[in-house]
Formats: C-alpha cells, sequence, structure tokens
C-alpha cells in the first residue's frame, strides 16, 4: 500500500511513519507535502497513491482548499490537533478522522477499515469528496492579553507572529510586540491564506509586511518586513517556489 502524508510538521510526520511501520512495514510512503500549492503539485505530477494521511491545519492554510483546485480520487485519513472540523471530513464519508497525538490502536483501526471497504463504497466514497470544503470564515480581529487587559487588534495592523523557545509573540506595524499564547500553527488556521504565510517554523508573516526579498546564496529567500525582526527570516529553498507564487497570486 503506498501513503501519501500531508503534514508540514516535521516530528509529526516522522512520528506517523514509525507508526505505519510498527502496523505494516510494508506499508511505501510516497512522499510527504507540507502545504496546499506543494500538495497540489504532487498530485498533479505523480501516480496516485492508494490512500492519503493529511493534517487539516498547513502551513499555509486549511487542506481543505485543496479540493477546491483539484479533483482527489484518493481516500483520505484526516488528522488534526483539532475536533472543529470533524463534522466537515465526515460529511463526505471519509475513512476516518484521528485527533493528535496518533495513537497506535487508532490509526490501526482505520487502516483495517480502508482495506474492508467494497467497490461500492470507495464509489460512493469518491463522489461525494468535491463536498468537501469548510465556510471561509477568518478572524479580522483579536483581542490580546496583556497585563490585567484585552487589546482589540485587527488583523490588518500586525505586521508578523514570532515563536520561540515555546513562547509567541504578536508584531505590530507601530512596532509595539505582545506575548500570545497560542501556538503558530493555532493562529495560522483562524487567518486568511491570501494575507498570512506560515515562512518558517518561527514566521507567520502578512503579505503586507514584506518590502524587500533576497536571493540568498542557496537560493534561499531572505524577507524584510516593515518593521524589525528578532531574527533574520528564511524562506527554505524548498519552500521558494511556494512562497513566491504566493506572493504574486491571491
Amino acid at each position: 500500500m503506498k501513503v501519501l502524508i500531508v503534514e508540514d510538521e516535521t516530528v509529526a510526520f516522522e512520528n506517523l511513519v514509525e507508526i505505519l511501520k510498527e502496523i505494516d512495514e510494508t506499508i511505501d510512503i510516497a512522499a510527504n507535502t507540507e502545504g496546499i500549492s506543494q500538495t497540489i503539485t504532487w498530485l498533479n505530477s505523480n501516480t496516485s497513491p492508494d490512500l492519503i494521511l493529511m493534517d487539516i491545519h498547513l502551513s499555509d492554510g486549511n487542506a481543505f482548499d485543496i479540493f477546491q483546485h483539484i479533483t482527489v480520487e484518493i481516500p483520505i485519513i484526516f488528522i488534526t490537533a483539532y475536533d472543529e472540523y470533524a463534522i466537515d471530513a465526515f460529511k463526505v464519508n471519509s475513512i476516518d478522522y484521528l485527533l493528535k497525538p496518533i495513537k497506535v490502536e487508532d490509526l490501526k483501526k482505520a487502516l483495517g477499515k480502508f482495506k474492508k471497504w467494497s467497490r461500492t463504497e470507495k464509489v460512493q466514497y469518491l463522489s461525494n469528496m468535491s463536498e468537501l470544503h469548510p465556510p471561509q470564515k477568518f478572524m479580522k480581529k483579536m483581542l490580546i492579553p496583556h497585563e490585567n487587559q484585552l487589546i482589540p487588534t485587527n488583523i490588518k495592523d500586525i505586521s508578523f507572529f514570532y515563536t520561540s523557545d515555546k513562547n509567541t509573540f504578536a508584531f505590530l506595524k507601530n512596532g509595539q510586540q505582545y506575548p500570545y499564547s497560542k501556538t503558530l500553527e493555532q493562529i495560522a488556521s483562524t487567518l486568511n491564506p491570501n494575507e498570512f504565510i506560515r515562512a518558517n517554523k518561527q514566521y507567520l508573516i502578512s503579505r503586507d509586511s514584506i518590502v524587500n526579498i533576497t536571493i540568498w546564496f542557496d537560493n534561499r529567500l531572505l524577507l524584510q518586513l516593515d518593521i524589525d525582526t528578532p531574527e533574520k527570516i528564511f524562506v527554505s529553498k524548498n519552500k521558494a517556489a511556494e512562497f513566491k507564487n504566493w506572493m504574486v497570486n491571491e
């Protein structure tokens, strides 16, 4: 059985591979894609796998957006750290919906369900795939806790979110910065992917804040924003094409 894993967190990907091999060492990992654009490109360019394990919250937006760009005729097991999309997933008769951290028995059960599907069940599943899409509701304002206050902040006034040593900060265009209790993954899931992108593991940045892009010697991209940043922002060589596409296509 050939499996495509759509997951943008390295540790989560490695954990999935380990669990899959524990369940069935003959399972072939076709590839690991990390975002919407990369997944679409891979599916359009490669022989279809038998199954997809797909995280819903990806670096460049919500995985459901994939189905608005291409027709996916491959069964999927959805994986995420949150449960708000469970109803959307089951509406299309998905194989299963697993919450992180993934347990061996849960994934084993889901794989068993997939293997037992009849041809009729597979045809019914694929006929419903086009219905898979969430409502496009993105946060326009957020409340940032600061001391004994909640500061109402427009999303358009935020330059970037930054994480370091498991601490996250919101940096505003006026130069102010505030600690923020959510992870970059949690924050990204609430923002319009046309307006914010996960540049790397430390930065979630606003499109409007990017003022300069330098091609680095190893084909990485060095980004300059409208305010100073705690560290230089590099987009890896592997994500450079995806990033450039995001910059010019809204």
